[in-house]
């Protein structure tokens, strides 16, 4: 999925521990196999959205530690 485009508004509104869960749904699902090709590329795009979901998070949650840090060390300074 293009990181520009937007996502889904119900998942755009998930926190990180809802979009992995979902995440490791679909992924189960499709893992099982047995679902039409329409359904499966159903899955995908919704497991790629998913997984940009939990990308932003973690990605907010890294420029929070490093801000913390950047602090102390000015602290400390």
């Amino acid at each position: 999925m293009n990181e520009a485009a937007a996502l889904p508004a119900d998942i755009e509104a998930m926190s990180y521990e809802q979009a992995r869960d979902e995440l490791v749904a679909v992924v189960t699902r499709l893992e099982a196999g047995g679902a039409s090709l329409e359904e499966s590329l159903a899955l995908w795009e919704r497991g790629e959205a998913l997984a940009t979901r939990c990308e932003s998070w973690l990605e907010g949650a890294r420029e929070r530690l490093e801000a913390a840090r950047e602090a102390r060390e000015a602290r400390e300074a």
